[in-house]
């Protein structure tokens, strides 16, 4: 079964930075692609930034320059950092693994950001 779960999310001002892990299960996680998504109220849900199980990275067009996404395949774990962080970042982000073409999410964990 997989297994994500999220930490790190919380309130931070504009300008601040906050970094978001999310640990999954041992024998899922070095053959899935990792990613973050986020969603804000009334909006849909959104790719933040997506890594590979080769290293290889995407992210969406608002966050370049300002997030990283980055594994760690030995402690299972997928981290998001964000820096230089806008009250328009405010969402629910939630971690996503594509294990062979199945989608998981993890609970999500609330990132306010105020001005």
């Amino acid at each position: 079964q997989v297994h994500l779960v999220e930490s790190g999310g919380g309130l931070v001002q504009s300008g601040g930075s906050l970094r978001l892990s999310c640990a999954g299960s041992r024998d899922f996680f070095s053959i899935s692609n990792m990613g973050w998504y986020r969603q804000a109220p009334g909006k849909q849900r959104d790719l933040v930034a997506l890594v590979r199980t080769d290293g290889s990275t995407n992210y969406a067009d608002y966050v370049i320059g300002r997030f990283t996404i980055s594994r760690d395949n030995a402690k299972n774990t997928v981290y998001l950092q964000m820096d230089s962080l806008k009250p328009g970042d405010t969402a629910v982000y939630y971690c996503y693994a594509d294990v062979l073409g199945g989608d998981y999410w993890g609970q999500g964990t609330q990132v306010t950001v105020s001005d």
